[in-house]
């Protein structure tokens, strides 16, 4: 059975830097994955190379087994993969429930209806009728996982999870997050600068440096200090429990 998502010796240029260098991964069925590192180590470029908005230098980005690498964005979308960017870019005029059927309309068909995102993400319900631009920033980013969830992805890629947040704002996403996962049909991929939050919540840990994958494992084998290492460049990088 295919890989929802397999990425094989990927790399990204911007100009004349690389930012992602023969990145290779494989995301399992319904499992989340945390991609951690510094900024600039190219993890956002990663995330929108995966999405068709930034353009493969070579490599290749399989979705269910089918080779999408040249598609553009929206033909990824309508394959099963949806990209939350970092910043959120929602329609700021636009009711909550606009935002959602507006990206309803431009997905794919499944189970992801409005009645449905609405159940899965219960904070958003009281919220519907509201403009976005009201929003706090923790609801802002659960409208925008939610708007994703209506173009039905097998694949959800969140970027910078909880950048720029309260504490208590990312408290609403992981619990909007986590109200998902019970779901379990859809698979994650996000990007998290939270170290702890990225290890309670996620499956498995990348840890991502200067465009390269450097460590990868189980999130409850591997040790902060490994993490923090193969992070900062400290010194060779081990799983460690």
């Amino acid at each position: 059975m295919s890989a929802p998502l397999e990425v094989g010796d990927l790399s990204a240029r911007h100009g004349g830097l690389h930012a992602v260098r023969g990145v290779s991964l494989r995301l399992h069925a319904a499992e989340a994955v945390a991609l951690v590192g510094a900024n600039g180590a190219g993890k956002s470029t990663l995330l929108r190379t995966l999405a068709g908005t930034h353009p493969a230098a070579t490599g290749r980005v399989l979705l269910q087994g089918v080779d999408v690498t040249s598609w553009a964005a929206h033909e990824r979308v309508r394959m099963g993969l949806a990209l939350v960017p970092e910043g959120r870019r929602l329609f700021g005029d636009m009711t909550v429930r606009e935002n959602l059927l507006v990206a309803g309309e431009n997905g794919r068909r499944g189970p992801w209806t409005l009645a449905a995102v609405l159940d899965a993400l219960p904070a958003l319900r009281p919220l519907a009728g509201l403009p976005a631009q009201a929003l706090s920033g923790g609801q802002r980013q659960a409208v925008a996982i939610g708007r994703a969830l209506m173009a039905n992805p097998e694949v959800l890629l969140i970027d910078e999870v909880s950048l720029g947040l309260s504490p208590l704002a990312v408290q609403t996403v992981y619990d909007s997050l986590s109200a998902l996962r019970q779901h379990g049909a859809t698979t994650l991929l996000l990007v998290e600068q939270d170290l702890d939050r990225a290890l309670a919540f996620a499956d498995r840990v990348l840890c991502m440096r200067e465009g390269t994958i450097v460590l990868e494992g189980d999130a409850k084998e591997l040790s902060r200090d490994a993490i923090t290492q193969a992070y900062f460049g400290l010194e060779s990088s081990e799983a460690a429990a």
